[in-house]
Order: structure tokens, then sequence, then C-alpha cells
């Protein structure tokens, strides 16, 4: 998973999205209004707006292994019809992660999400990454000494855990990363804007983070460029937020 920057929506579809939200507002089923909207070129245009977001690939922005293959409404709209027309409560999400999901949506105590937002946070503060599985867990908080509550509830929703084709995925992306942090420590010179394209060209699922975070920065390959490449490792770190 990887933390994603919203973009603005053009005017008109903002405007699009603002005046269906007053006309449905108190409605309790806005499944016929979603129905329909789901139609006009307002609506398109929010699909590729997502899809900028995401980048080439266009991944669903849960997962980021699948094609992102249509809106997704991070407050599910049944239960939440309020939000079914906000912009900033749109994703793009593909079919698996959108069928675990439904309408689904833990909230903690105090009525706060514990489902990650990729679109609001850094998923990395509340997951962790396993390079031997390839899977997604929930990141262990010193403070309680416990896992994140948010990361595992985000892992359970979604079982970032439990997915072996995405597991395969996030491992073969680890894989090129390590192999090009390993060919940089063989060079007598390394060239820390090189080296900082190529990472960012071969992760597909946001491990950079990951890898220039707590964890991964203790971690064979990243510590070894650590210490001999401080410059190297610094503008890598810089170029992944």
């Amino acid at each position: 998973m990887r933390r994603t920057h919203r973009l603005a929506l053009p005017r008109r579809a903002q405007s699009y999205l603002d005046g269906r939200a007053q006309a449905t507002a108190g409605q309790p089923n806005v499944e016929r209004a979603w129905k329909t909207a789901r139609q006009t070129k307002a609506l398109a245009t929010v699909v590729e707006t997502l899809q900028a977001m995401t980048g080439p690939r266009q991944r669903c922005m849960y997962c980021v292994d699948s094609h992102g293959s249509d809106i997704e409404h991070f407050w599910p709209k049944g239960p939440y019809p309020g939000r079914a027309f906000l912009w900033p409560n749109m994703l793009l999400c593909c079919t698996e992660c959108g069928r675990f999901k439904g309408d689904r949506f833990p909230l903690s105590s105090a009525g706060d999400p514990m489902l990650v937002n990729p679109s609001a946070e850094n998923p990395w503060e509340h997951l962790d990454f396993d390079p031997d599985t390839g899977n997604l867990t929930a990141r262990y908080d010193a403070a309680s000494g416990a896992p994140s509550p948010k990361g595992y509830a985000t892992v359970q929703l979604l079982r970032l855990d439990r997915r072996e084709g995405m597991a395969e995925g996030y491992r073969r992306a680890y894989r090129r990363i390590e192999a090009f942090v390993n060919a940089a420590l063989s060079e007598a010179v390394i060239d820390p804007d090189q080296l900082a394209q190529q990472l960012l060209l071969a992760d597909e699922h946001g491990l950079l983070h990951w890898c220039f975070g707590p964890v991964g920065a203790n971690l064979r390959p990243f510590a070894a460029l650590r210490n001999k490449a401080p410059a190297a490792w610094a503008a890598c770190a810089a170029a992944v937020q």
C-alpha cells in the first residue's frame, strides 16, 4: 500500500458532485442516484482523476497490486449515504478489495475509521511488510506493546496477509529494489540521483516507504547503503517522500 496524494477535480466535475450531494442530502438510499450519476461525463472525469492519482499502471489504492476498476467509497455509501458524492471519500479500487470490503467499515470507540485511508495518511505508519512471505501485517507499536489497531483492522478487512497472488507481486517488487541497491553497493562511486530514479521505477507497490523507513532501514542492503553512501541514502529517502 502506498500514500496517494489527492488531486483537485476539474471545476465542472466538482460542481456536479456538490450539486448531487445537496440533492441527495437526507435520502436513506442513494443507490439509484449513484447509478444514474455513474453514467455521466462528470463521473467519468472522476475516474480519470483517480487513475491519474495512481500512476500509469492504475493500480488499486488498497492493495496496489491489481488494476483499479471502479470508484470505491471509503465510507461506504450504503451506511453513509451523505458521503456518496464527496470527492475526498472516493478511491480507486480493484474488484477483489471491493468484494472483501463491501459495506464493512470498522470504527473506533471514538467513531474514527479503523481502515487506513491511503489518500489521507501514510499507510506504513500502521502496516509492516514481510520480505520473506510478501505479506502485509500490522505494524508493531512499541508504545503500546501491541500491533497497530488500525493496521490490524486493515489487514483483516482486506486480507492483506492471505492473498498469495498479491504477496508474490510484493515479493517481486522487493527483489527488484533490493537488486538495484546491491548493484549500487558494488560500485566504487554511487550516483544518488540515478539510484533514486531506478528505485522509483522498480517500486510498483509503495515499498520504498517501508525500505527507507524505521524497519527496512535496519536491514540489508539498505543499512549497508546508509553506512557506505549516506548522500545516496539521503537522496533516495527524499525521493520516496
